[in-house]
Protein backbone atom coordinates (compact mmCIF):
# COMPACT_ATOMS: atom_id res chain seq x y z
CA UNK A 1 0.00 0.00 0.00
CA UNK A 2 0.97 3.30 -0.96
CA UNK A 3 0.59 6.99 1.19
CA UNK A 4 1.80 10.39 0.98
CA UNK A 5 1.73 13.00 3.54
CA UNK A 6 1.56 16.51 2.57
CA UNK A 7 4.30 18.75 3.70
CA UNK A 8 4.83 21.73 1.08
CA UNK A 9 2.57 24.48 3.31
CA UNK A 10 4.30 27.26 4.12
CA UNK A 11 3.80 27.26 7.88
CA UNK A 12 2.53 30.94 8.70
CA UNK A 13 0.39 30.26 11.75
CA UNK A 14 3.24 28.46 12.99
CA UNK A 15 5.43 31.20 12.69
CA UNK A 16 8.10 32.03 14.08
CA UNK A 17 9.07 28.60 14.58
CA UNK A 18 7.87 27.63 11.27
CA UNK A 19 10.98 30.43 9.94
CA UNK A 20 13.15 27.68 11.91
CA UNK A 21 12.26 24.77 10.68
CA UNK A 22 9.11 23.13 8.23
CA UNK A 23 5.94 22.49 10.69
CA UNK A 24 6.34 18.16 9.78
CA UNK A 25 10.30 18.52 11.08
CA UNK A 26 8.86 20.21 14.50
CA UNK A 27 9.86 17.85 17.21
CA UNK A 28 6.71 16.42 19.27
CA UNK A 29 9.17 14.75 22.71
CA UNK A 30 12.18 15.28 19.92
CA UNK A 31 10.52 13.19 17.51
CA UNK A 32 10.25 15.27 14.29
CA UNK A 33 5.82 15.63 13.65
CA UNK A 34 6.33 13.65 10.60
CA UNK A 35 8.29 10.79 11.95
CA UNK A 36 5.03 10.20 14.20
CA UNK A 37 2.96 9.78 10.50
CA UNK A 38 5.68 7.14 8.93
CA UNK A 39 5.99 5.10 12.03
CA UNK A 40 1.88 5.02 12.05
CA UNK A 41 1.79 4.25 8.22
CA UNK A 42 4.48 1.92 8.43
CA UNK A 43 2.91 -0.29 11.29
CA UNK A 44 -0.45 -0.45 9.25
CA UNK A 45 1.81 -1.95 6.46
CA UNK A 46 2.74 0.90 4.03
CA UNK A 47 5.20 0.29 1.92
CA UNK A 48 6.11 3.37 -0.30
CA UNK A 49 4.93 6.53 0.84
CA UNK A 50 5.73 10.25 -1.39
CA UNK A 51 6.30 13.59 0.51
CA UNK A 52 5.84 16.95 -0.68
CA UNK A 53 8.49 19.71 -0.37
CA UNK A 54 8.72 23.04 -0.38
CA UNK A 55 9.07 25.05 2.12
CA UNK A 56 12.40 24.86 4.13
CA UNK A 57 12.76 21.17 2.60
CA UNK A 58 15.77 20.32 3.78
CA UNK A 59 14.41 20.13 7.90
CA UNK A 60 11.98 17.52 6.12
CA UNK A 61 14.47 15.18 4.45
CA UNK A 62 17.09 15.56 7.79
CA UNK A 63 13.77 14.38 9.55
CA UNK A 64 13.19 11.28 7.54
CA UNK A 65 16.90 10.50 7.06
CA UNK A 66 17.10 10.16 10.97
CA UNK A 67 13.61 9.06 12.11
CA UNK A 68 12.03 7.04 8.98
CA UNK A 69 10.97 3.46 10.18
CA UNK A 70 13.07 0.66 8.47
CA UNK A 71 11.29 -1.05 5.45
CA UNK A 72 9.62 2.19 4.54
CA UNK A 73 10.22 3.64 1.09
CA UNK A 74 10.11 7.58 0.97
CA UNK A 75 10.45 9.93 -2.20
CA UNK A 76 10.14 13.23 -2.57
CA UNK A 77 7.99 15.84 -4.77
CA UNK A 78 9.63 19.39 -4.64
CA UNK A 79 7.23 22.10 -5.56
CA UNK A 80 9.16 25.53 -6.86
CA UNK A 81 5.60 27.13 -6.07
CA UNK A 82 2.88 25.21 -3.51
CA UNK A 83 0.38 23.32 -5.36
CA UNK A 84 -2.07 23.30 -2.60
CA UNK A 85 -3.83 20.18 -1.10
CA UNK A 86 -5.07 19.05 -4.21
CA UNK A 87 -2.17 20.16 -7.07
CA UNK A 88 -0.33 18.50 -4.37
CA UNK A 89 -1.89 14.90 -4.27
CA UNK A 90 -2.68 15.14 -8.37
CA UNK A 91 1.57 15.89 -8.84
CA UNK A 92 1.88 12.14 -7.71
CA UNK A 93 -1.28 10.75 -8.96
CA UNK A 94 0.42 8.37 -11.33
CA UNK A 95 2.00 6.74 -8.06
CA UNK A 96 -0.94 7.09 -5.76
CA UNK A 97 -3.08 5.56 -8.40
CA UNK A 98 -1.18 2.08 -8.45
CA UNK A 99 -2.38 1.77 -4.68
CA UNK A 100 -5.78 0.08 -4.23
CA UNK A 101 -6.75 2.20 -1.91
CA UNK A 102 -3.64 4.99 -1.21
CA UNK A 103 -3.77 7.39 2.17
CA UNK A 104 -2.80 10.82 2.08
CA UNK A 105 -2.29 12.45 5.24
CA UNK A 106 -1.51 16.00 6.29
CA UNK A 107 1.71 16.73 7.90
CA UNK A 108 1.24 19.19 10.62
CA UNK A 109 -0.46 16.23 13.33
CA UNK A 110 -0.23 13.78 15.56
CA UNK A 111 -2.35 11.06 14.67
CA UNK A 112 -3.74 6.84 15.71
CA UNK A 113 -6.28 5.36 14.63
CA UNK A 114 -6.84 1.95 13.02
CA UNK A 115 -5.83 2.56 9.56
CA UNK A 116 -6.21 -1.06 8.36
CA UNK A 117 -9.88 -1.24 9.57
CA UNK A 118 -10.61 2.11 8.15
CA UNK A 119 -9.34 0.48 4.17
CA UNK A 120 -11.15 -2.30 4.84
CA UNK A 121 -14.24 -0.65 5.54
CA UNK A 122 -13.43 1.84 2.12
CA UNK A 123 -13.03 -1.25 0.19
CA UNK A 124 -15.82 -2.44 1.23
CA UNK A 125 -17.98 0.68 0.45
CA UNK A 126 -16.83 1.09 -2.58
CA UNK A 127 -16.86 4.75 -2.48
CA UNK A 128 -14.23 6.67 -4.39
CA UNK A 129 -13.11 8.31 -1.75
CA UNK A 130 -12.93 8.44 2.05
CA UNK A 131 -12.46 11.45 4.57
CA UNK A 132 -11.70 10.59 8.12
CA UNK A 133 -13.65 12.92 10.69
CA UNK A 134 -13.54 13.63 14.48
CA UNK A 135 -16.77 14.08 16.41
CA UNK A 136 -16.79 15.78 19.76
CA UNK A 137 -13.97 18.13 18.76
CA UNK A 138 -13.24 20.89 20.30
CA UNK A 139 -11.29 21.92 17.42
CA UNK A 140 -14.33 22.69 15.59
CA UNK A 141 -13.83 26.73 15.46
CA UNK A 142 -10.91 27.06 13.63
CA UNK A 143 -11.47 23.56 11.23
CA UNK A 144 -14.98 23.98 10.16
CA UNK A 145 -17.01 20.84 9.96
CA UNK A 146 -17.99 18.50 6.83
CA UNK A 147 -21.94 17.41 7.16
CA UNK A 148 -23.12 13.84 6.11
CA UNK A 149 -26.10 12.17 5.54
CA UNK A 150 -27.41 9.22 7.57
CA UNK A 151 -25.48 7.10 4.88
CA UNK A 152 -22.27 8.96 5.76
CA UNK A 153 -22.09 10.60 2.58
CA UNK A 154 -20.36 13.70 2.21
CA UNK A 155 -23.26 16.73 1.59
CA UNK A 156 -21.80 19.94 3.36
CA UNK A 157 -18.34 21.19 3.57
CA UNK A 158 -17.74 24.39 6.04
CA UNK A 159 -20.10 27.15 4.59
CA UNK A 160 -18.52 27.16 1.53
CA UNK A 161 -20.42 24.13 -0.19
CA UNK A 162 -24.07 22.45 1.06
CA UNK A 163 -26.35 19.52 -0.80
CA UNK A 164 -28.62 19.54 2.04
CA UNK A 165 -29.53 16.08 3.42
CA UNK A 166 -27.17 16.72 6.53
CA UNK A 167 -27.82 14.68 9.65
CA UNK A 168 -24.45 14.50 11.72
CA UNK A 169 -21.56 16.56 11.31
CA UNK A 170 -17.65 16.10 12.27
CA UNK A 171 -14.46 17.96 11.74
CA UNK A 172 -11.95 16.91 8.69
CA UNK A 173 -8.39 15.13 10.54
CA UNK A 174 -6.53 15.22 6.97
CA UNK A 175 -6.54 11.66 6.57
CA UNK A 176 -8.10 10.65 3.39
CA UNK A 177 -8.46 7.35 1.81
CA UNK A 178 -8.29 7.27 -2.24
CA UNK A 179 -9.11 4.87 -4.67
CA UNK A 180 -7.77 4.70 -8.03
CA UNK A 181 -10.99 5.73 -10.00
CA UNK A 182 -10.62 9.22 -8.09
CA UNK A 183 -7.59 9.86 -10.09
CA UNK A 184 -9.49 9.46 -13.51
CA UNK A 185 -11.34 12.41 -12.45
CA UNK A 186 -8.89 15.07 -11.79
CA UNK A 187 -9.91 18.93 -12.52
CA UNK A 188 -9.00 20.23 -15.94
CA UNK A 189 -6.15 22.23 -15.00
CA UNK A 190 -2.89 22.49 -16.56
CA UNK A 191 -0.53 20.88 -14.74
CA UNK A 192 1.47 22.48 -11.76
CA UNK A 193 -1.97 24.39 -10.99
CA UNK A 194 -2.33 24.95 -7.49
CA UNK A 195 -5.88 24.26 -6.25
CA UNK A 196 -7.49 22.78 -3.24
CA UNK A 197 -8.99 18.70 -2.81
CA UNK A 198 -11.96 19.68 -0.83
CA UNK A 199 -13.59 22.91 -2.77
CA UNK A 200 -12.11 22.41 -6.87
CA UNK A 201 -11.76 18.58 -7.07
CA UNK A 202 -14.49 16.98 -4.87
CA UNK A 203 -17.45 19.27 -4.54
CA UNK A 204 -17.37 19.70 -8.17
CA UNK A 205 -17.91 15.80 -8.94
CA UNK A 206 -20.17 15.83 -5.74
CA UNK A 207 -22.66 18.46 -7.36
CA UNK A 208 -22.26 16.70 -10.62
CA UNK A 209 -23.11 12.91 -9.19
CA UNK A 210 -19.57 12.22 -10.17
CA UNK A 211 -18.22 10.61 -7.27
CA UNK A 212 -18.91 8.71 -4.23
CA UNK A 213 -17.44 10.69 -1.46
CA UNK A 214 -18.39 8.97 2.22
CA UNK A 215 -17.03 10.16 5.47
CA UNK A 216 -16.06 7.92 8.29
CA UNK A 217 -16.72 9.50 11.89
CA UNK A 218 -15.05 8.74 14.62
CA UNK A 219 -15.05 9.29 18.68
CA UNK A 220 -12.53 10.20 20.26
CA UNK A 221 -12.39 7.11 21.82
CA UNK A 222 -11.41 5.60 18.45
CA UNK A 223 -8.87 8.26 17.08
CA UNK A 224 -6.01 10.01 18.40
CA UNK A 225 -5.53 13.58 16.80
CA UNK A 226 -3.43 16.39 17.79
CA UNK A 227 -3.29 19.35 15.05
CA UNK A 228 -0.04 20.79 14.93
CA UNK A 229 -0.59 23.87 13.33
CA UNK A 230 0.02 27.09 15.61
CA UNK A 231 2.41 27.55 18.35
CA UNK A 232 -0.31 26.85 21.07
CA UNK A 233 -1.13 23.34 19.23
CA UNK A 234 2.35 22.89 18.90
CA UNK A 235 3.07 23.20 23.05
CA UNK A 236 -0.12 20.60 23.56
CA UNK A 237 1.21 18.07 21.17
CA UNK A 238 4.54 18.13 23.40
CA UNK A 239 2.87 18.11 26.77
CA UNK A 240 -0.37 16.18 26.48
CA UNK A 241 0.64 13.80 23.28
CA UNK A 242 -1.53 11.80 22.70
CA UNK A 243 -1.58 8.04 23.43
CA UNK A 244 -0.31 6.03 20.25
CA UNK A 245 -0.35 2.35 19.93
CA UNK A 246 2.10 2.22 17.40
CA UNK A 247 4.97 3.32 19.45
CA UNK A 248 5.55 1.62 23.47
CA UNK A 249 4.79 4.41 26.06
CA UNK A 250 9.01 4.26 26.41
CA UNK A 251 10.08 4.79 22.83
CA UNK A 252 7.35 7.93 22.61
CA UNK A 253 10.36 9.98 23.34
CA UNK A 254 13.27 9.96 20.95
CA UNK A 255 16.77 8.49 22.33
CA UNK A 256 17.83 11.56 24.86
CA UNK A 257 15.17 13.57 25.37
CA UNK A 258 13.99 14.05 29.11
CA UNK A 259 10.70 14.71 30.40
CA UNK A 260 11.75 17.04 33.49
CA UNK A 261 9.98 18.58 36.57
CA UNK A 262 7.00 18.11 39.27
CA UNK A 263 4.80 18.27 36.79
CA UNK A 264 6.64 16.53 33.84
CA UNK A 265 5.99 19.85 31.94
CA UNK A 266 9.48 20.57 30.34
CA UNK A 267 10.25 18.55 27.69
CA UNK A 268 14.48 19.04 27.14
CA UNK A 269 15.70 17.40 23.78
CA UNK A 270 18.40 15.64 23.37
CA UNK A 271 21.74 17.41 24.18
CA UNK A 272 20.25 20.53 25.34
CA UNK A 273 21.46 22.35 28.84
CA UNK A 274 19.83 24.34 31.62
CA UNK A 275 21.93 26.82 32.55
CA UNK A 276 22.24 27.46 36.66
CA UNK A 277 19.13 29.11 38.16
CA UNK A 278 17.14 28.84 35.35
CA UNK A 279 13.35 27.72 35.26
CA UNK A 280 11.17 26.54 32.96
CA UNK A 281 7.61 25.60 33.49
CA UNK A 282 5.10 24.58 30.41
CA UNK A 283 7.80 24.84 27.67
CA UNK A 284 9.69 22.95 25.04
CA UNK A 285 13.98 23.09 24.87
CA UNK A 286 15.08 21.99 21.51
CA UNK A 287 17.87 19.88 20.95
CA UNK A 288 21.42 20.80 21.90
CA UNK A 289 20.19 24.60 23.04
CA UNK A 290 21.59 26.09 26.30
CA UNK A 291 19.25 28.12 28.21
CA UNK A 292 21.24 30.82 30.01
CA UNK A 293 21.84 30.97 33.72
CA UNK A 294 18.85 32.26 35.36
CA UNK A 295 16.48 32.36 32.74
CA UNK A 296 13.26 32.39 33.51
CA UNK A 297 10.29 31.38 30.72
CA UNK A 298 6.90 29.89 30.94
CA UNK A 299 4.58 28.46 28.00
CA UNK A 300 6.94 28.53 25.46
CA UNK A 301 9.84 27.37 23.24
CA UNK A 302 13.59 27.59 23.40
CA UNK A 303 14.86 27.00 20.17
CA UNK A 304 17.66 28.62 17.96
CA UNK A 305 19.32 30.83 21.64
CA UNK A 306 15.50 32.52 21.75
CA UNK A 307 12.69 31.96 23.93
CA UNK A 308 9.12 32.03 21.97
CA UNK A 309 5.92 32.09 23.87
CA UNK A 310 3.14 29.07 22.38
CA UNK A 311 0.53 32.27 21.97
CA UNK A 312 2.06 35.20 20.83
CA UNK A 313 3.41 35.99 17.46
CA UNK A 314 5.71 37.76 17.06
CA UNK A 315 7.43 37.33 20.22
CA UNK A 316 7.82 40.31 22.47
CA UNK A 317 10.20 39.63 25.47
CA UNK A 318 11.45 36.64 24.68
CA UNK A 319 14.91 36.04 26.45
CA UNK A 320 17.81 35.32 24.34
CA UNK A 321 21.06 33.59 25.21
CA UNK A 322 22.80 36.40 24.17
CA UNK A 323 21.18 38.43 26.81
CA UNK A 324 20.65 36.30 29.95
CA UNK A 325 19.35 39.03 32.43
CA UNK A 326 15.48 39.23 30.13
CA UNK A 327 12.97 36.92 31.25
CA UNK A 328 9.97 36.28 29.97
CA UNK A 329 6.44 36.11 32.46
CA UNK A 330 6.61 33.52 34.62
CA UNK A 331 3.45 33.55 36.40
Amino acid sequence: MRAMILAAGLGTRMGPLSNLRAKPALPVLGRPVIAWLLELLAHHGVEETAVNLHHLPRSIENAVDRFAPSGLSVTYSREVTPLGTGGGIASQADFLAQSEPALVLAGDMVLDCDLTTLVAQHRKSGADCTLVLQARCRHNQHFGTLGIDAQGSLRRIADRFDLGGEVRSGVFVGLRILSPSLFRALPDRAPGTAFEDLSDWWAPLLAAGKAKIRCQLLNPEQLQWQPVGTPGEYLTANLSPPHVTFLAEAERAAPGTLILGEERDLVLGAGAQLGQGSRLRRSVVWEKETVPPNFHGRGGVFADGNFYFGDTDPVEGAGQAGNPGRKSNDG
